[in-house]
């Protein structure tokens, strides 16, 4: 029976010492904040993209991809002329379809194969904005019907994003502040810092025209970045 009330009793010990560390376990729980900045910064493009292609038909599947890889071996070959490497020259899409019509004689009027179309869609890097315009009329000249888009870039945006990152930076800090402030708290020291997101371009913002054959304008890309900071609060 002694026995019993001695590990009875060292129970209850155990007990009182475990529920007691409960609230110190509380009080250790981290007290941060967690804010989300973002920034962009605008640079002026120095590289184009343009793609352009090549569409026939004929009335065989044969004949109309014979013509528009004539047509394409033109265009690269007026593409290289015009001083266009071929690391910057790409075949995007090439896609052969039957065309399709009707037949109103017919009860339900059953669709009917009268063609073929073939298209051949290419990609291309241009180093220099001020030769954009050229480039398209180089395109079009060679023989393209189809010019599908163009955008703007930033070849090398190192620089231009670590700025967005300061920015982002101090966006974030910003924020915590206000937040800290309206909370009643004091800011303490960052704890952990994150990215994500951002970095890309915003393709196209026409706003300067250039003399150029075909009149495009190039503007400015915007560049972003997003950081996520942890800030600890102060007792």
């Amino acid at each position: 029976m002694r026995s019993l009330m001695l590990s009875t009793a060292a129970l209850g010990l155990a007990l009182g010492a475990s529920l007691g560390a409960v609230p110190a376990l509380a009080d250790a729980t981290p007290r941060e904040i967690t804010v989300t900045g973002s920034a962009t910064v605008d640079a002026a493009p120095d590289v184009a993209t343009v793609t352009a292609g090549v569409e026939t038909q004929a009335a065989t599947a044969a004949d109309a991809l014979k013509q528009n890889s004539e047509a394409m071996t033109a265009v690269f070959a007026a593409l290289k002329t015009a001083g266009i490497a071929e690391a910057d020259t790409q075949t995007s899409q090439l896609t052969l379809t039957p065309v399709f019509q009707s037949d109103p004689g017919s009860s339900p009027a059953a669709p009917q194969v009268v063609a073929y179309q073939a298209s051949n869609m290419v990609t291309v890097q241009v180093r220099d904005v001020t030769h954009l315009g050229g480039t398209i009329d180089t395109l079009t000249a060679a023989g393209a019907n189809r010019l599908y888009g163009v955008s703007f870039d930033v070849d090398e945006p190192g620089a231009v994003l670590d700025t967005a990152r300061q920015k982002a930076v101090a966006d974030a800090q910003r924020k915590a502040a206000l937040f800290a402030e309206a909370a009643g708290v004091r800011l303490g020291p960052v704890i952990a810092i994150s990215e994500g997101g951002g970095g890309g371009a915003v393709p196209f913002r026409a706003k300067m025209d250039m003399a150029m054959a075909a009149p495009v304008a190039a503007g400015s890309v915007s560049l972003g970045a997003d950081v996520t900071v942890v800030f600890g609060l102060a007792e």
